[in-house]
């Protein structure tokens, strides 16, 4: 499985204009080298129990030997029909579920086989953005404190340069510096998940897996958001 360089941007055309448009230069943001991801033969699957001694009678199959290579500046997207495991592969990669067979190396550590201290490290690299941002952020947390929070869980930037750089994440979500008072019920759906996209951005991570994160956002702006997690990553 291959993905692509960052998103292609098509240009604007104009139907009564006869003169046609140069299509814009693509820039190339794939890195040579070695994939900073490598995913071999991983198996996800879940057990189905019954009966009154509650045992496991049948396994759903959700992820069956998938395999693929993501490379720095790469855009990797994985397509298919719901409840094809899509979503079910992107928790595996950071062991939010854990898989069954199969190998997940990042930088040539293998992550299905980490303690949960040294996996814990490792998530700073890789960030995941849910789907769902109403059930992604505490609704007793004000929104500068849920994107603080991986900075103090991996004891990075005291408080004054933390509370700049939530600054700095929400105006590049298109949001307003001010806005990090505010509880999320206070926002739209739409504004939640560009709260969950500045958390994300908030370590820096070398990959972000987003589960169908703009889903929630209106189709006029969702491009620009695909551009702005595209741009992210290392």
């Amino acid at each position: 499985m291959k993905g692509l360089d960052y998103p292609r941007r098509f240009p604007l055309i104009s139907l009564e204009h006869p003169a046609k448009q140069e299509p814009p230069i693509e820039q190339k943001t794939v890195v040579d080298g070695e994939p900073v991801l490598r995913v071999r033969n991983l198996v996800t699957r879940f057990p189905l129990r019954s009966g009154l001694l509650n045992r496991v009678t049948r396994e759903v199959h959700a992820v069956e030997k998938v395999s693929f290579d993501l490379w720095p500046g790469e855009t990797l997207s994985l397509v298919g029909e719901s409840g094809s495991g899509k979503s079910t592969t992107g928790r595996a990669l950071l062991r939010l579920v854990e898989s069954q067979g199969g190998e997940i190396i990042f930088n040539g550590q293998r992550i299905d086989t980490l303690s949960p201290g040294k996996l814990q490290a490792l998530r700073r690299d890789i960030q995941f953005i849910f789907q769902d941002p109403y059930a992604s952020l505490d609704p007793r947390q004000t929104i500068g404190d849920s994107i603080i929070e991986p900075l103090r869980v991996h004891g990075l930037l005291p408080g004054k340069e933390a509370a700049a750089r939530v600054a700095w994440l929400l105006e590049r979500v298109g949001l307003l510096p001010e806005h990090a008072w505010r509880y999320p019920h206070e926002f739209s759906g739409g504004q939640r998940q560009r709260i969950c996209i500045a958390r994300a951005l908030a370590l820096n991570p070398k990959v972000i897996i987003a589960d169908e994160a703009v889903s929630a956002l209106d189709v006029s702006i969702r491009g620009a958001d695909y551009q702005l997690v595209a741009r992210s990553p290392a």
